[in-house]
């Protein structure tokens, strides 16, 4: 897919997925992103693929990563293509989201073992101190999670674990919760949202 320019106060991020589960994650944030008048770069690797067919129900033969959102400011690229602009520290990229994470992503990104496109830009990300924010998806943690992931924050990235919260009242849906954890990423990518309300902030 050919981009098209962003608009003026657009920017331009990547989005990364892995085959943790939480596939809703990426998606919903792609689209807030999208509608909200930014660029996405999204990779999903060979397993994120994967996981992302069999959570979200997607048929095989669908074209794109997430079909139904196809969009002029979506670019998509395999894993394996290093080409992809936010491969190199010379692309103005404005930060970048692991969603979901993996925890074998997180020991790579920790390490530097950028043996795919979405650790690589992981890596270029913390070497040019632009925002990551990694959303890992495993429980319980041990105690070799625990040291990746501080290993990660140290270097700069903020980690957001998915956690359940309760005081926005989600009632029995799941969408309240899956907006909150996106909330968060974009606080932290440093894209105005309101999809959940505010602790302490009349509606």
């Amino acid at each position: 897919m050919c981009a098209e320019a962003a608009t003026p106060q657009g920017k331009t991020f990547a989005v990364g997925v892995t085959g943790a589960s939480g596939s809703v994650l990426a998606e919903r944030l792609v689209q807030v992103l999208l509608e909200e008048g930014h660029t996405v770069h999204l990779c999903a690797s060979k397993t994120g693929r994967l996981v992302i067919h069999e959570e979200l129900q997607i048929e095989g033969g669908a074209r794109g990563i997430f079909p139904h959102l196809e969009h002029p400011r979506l670019i998509e690229w395999g894993d394996r293509n290093f080409h992809a602009p936010f491969a190199s520290g010379s692309a103005p990229f404005d930060g970048m989201a692991v969603i979901p994470c993996s925890l074998a992503t997180v020991a790579a990104i920790a390490h530097g073992f950028s043996d795919n496109l979405l650790r690589r830009g992981a890596e270029v990300m913390l070497k040019e101190r632009r925002p990551l924010v990694v959303v890992p998806r495993e429980s319980p943690l041990s105690p070799i999670h625990l040291e990746n992931l501080l290993t990660v924050s140290r270097a700069g990235g903020t980690i957001i674990p998915p956690i359940l919260t309760f005081y926005q009242q989600p009632g029995d849906s799941v969408a309240p919760q899956v907006d909150f954890v996106v909330s968060r990423v974009l606080d932290h990518l440093g894209v105005a949202n309101e999809l959940y309300p505010r602790w302490g902030v009349e509606a």
